[in-house]
Order: C-alpha cells, then structure tokens, then sequence
C-alpha cells in the first residue's frame, strides 16, 4: 500500500470518527447527561459542605461544548488510529475486504478496548467512589486496557504462527482462549473496588453504565460502517477498473492476432 493509499485511508479514517462521535454524542447527551444530573443532585443532597467554591466550568458548559469536545475529538483520534491498524491489517486477516476489515477492526476495539477493560473496573458516575482512590482507580483501568490489547495483538500473533499446524479454525481457538485465559487471571489479581454507597439508587447505577456502553457501542460500530464504505469506495473500483482494463487489453489482443 503506498503512502498516496495510505494519507487517503487516514482522512477517511478521521472523517469515519468524527460522524461516529456525532453520533455518539447525540447517544451520550440523552442517555448519559440526565444520568449524571441525577447522581449529581444525589451528591449534593448527601453533602454535608454546602459553602462550596464557585465552578470553575459551569455544568451546563459541562453538558455541552465540554461534552461535544470530548466525544469529538475522541472520535477523530480513535478513526486516525484505526485507520492507521487497518492499513497494516488489510491483506493480512485471510479473504476479507476493506468493509469486512473495517468490521472486524472496530469489533475487536471495542471488546478489547472497553469491553473487557469494563468488565473489571465499570464507569461510575458522581457520588460513586473514594476521591482518595480515585487516581488509583484510573491508572489501573488504563493498565487494563493495555492489558487488553496488547494480550489481543498476541493472541493474533499466536494464532498465525498456529495456523499450518492446526488449521484456522482450531488456532483461532487456541488463541482466543489463551486470550480469555491471561483476562481471567487479571481479573482476578488485580485489585476491586466497591464503594458504591448503599443509598446509591442501583437502578440509577446501572442505566448510567449501560449508557457508557451504548455511547461506545454506537461510536465504534458507526465507525465500522462508514469507515468501511468509504474504503471500499476508495479501493475496490480501482482494483475492478484495472480488471477491466486487463481484461481490454487481452480481449484486443486476442482480437488483433
């Protein structure tokens, strides 16, 4: 792939993440924010500081433009980078075409990426959890998203190096339950928090994470989408268009002899 390909695919790539962090935005802002408002009264009810200091940024800015920044420049980055995965990818991850790999990129990101990284340590919104814990906290979700991709990449590693001697089929396998595996062990070495308050509403807990899950949910397979149909547009008629002019060029060959 030259680096004419490679530039056009990183565009797409970004533009592919910013609809999918419009997208997501509008996912986030109607089912997170009101989640949020709630926990946010909840805190405040049970707080016992009621001379507190003036905000520096205002929760409507919060729930706005701080919001829009956030979820769009996520978007943007996360595209250039899966753009940039599915230019070494391409070619590489048996019979699939740039929708299919488009596909298959944004499925793995978000199991490996939040999925599994949520499944250990789950959003929580205001009034749940220990400030006193919470850079911990931080650096170990961020520990476990590393975690996760990097056993990902060699799981795929492993699952190559597998395949001549058992087959795709039994080396996906393998290398997927190694995967779960080393995940497994994680989960259970590496430190849990619990420190939702027993007047925590768990109804409330739950739709605000569940809210987190769809906002990624919405994000990467909207991606996936576009960004796939934007691919295809771009590589496929080139590869259909030298077929064509090959196959010219011999039907007037044959032609002229």
């Amino acid at each position: 792939m030259n680096s004419i390909s490679v530039r056009a695919l990183l565009v797409r790539g970004m533009l592919a993440g910013l609809i999918a962090g419009a997208l997501a935005l509008v996912v986030a802002y109607c089912l997170g924010e009101s989640r949020v408002d709630a926990a946010i009264a909840l805190e405040e009810a049970h707080s016992h500081d009621h001379g507190g200091g003036e905000e520096l940024v205002s929760r409507t800015m919060q729930s706005t433009a701080g919001l829009a920044t956030g979820v769009l420049v996520f978007g943007v980055a996360i595209g250039g980078i899966a753009a940039l995965v599915f230019c070494y990818a391409l070619g590489r991850m048996g019979r699939f075409g740039p929708r299919a790999t488009a596909a298959l990129i944004a499925g793995a990101a978000l199991l490996t990426v939040y999925v599994v990284p949520f499944l250990k340590y789950p959003a929580n919104p205001p009034a749940v959890g220990n400030p006193d814990t919470i850079g911990k906290r931080t650096t170990l979700f961020f520990l476990m998203v590393a975690l996760s991709v990097l056993l990902a990449v060699a799981a795929v590693i492993l699952g190559r190096r597998l395949a001549p001697r058992l087959g795709a089929w039994n080396a996906t396998t393998a290398a997927a339950a190694g995967y779960v595996l080393v995940i497994g062990l994680a989960y259970a070495f590496l430190p849990s928090f619990n420190e939702v308050g027993r007047d925590f509403p768990a109804t409330l807990l739950w739709q605000f994470r569940l809210a987190t899950l769809a906002v990624q949910f919405t994000l990467w397979t909207t991606f996936g989408l576009v960004f796939g149909y934007l691919t295809e547009r771009l590589l496929v008629p080139r590869a259909q268009a030298a077929t064509a002019g090959s196959g010219t060029s011999e039907r007037t060959a044959t032609a002229a002899g």
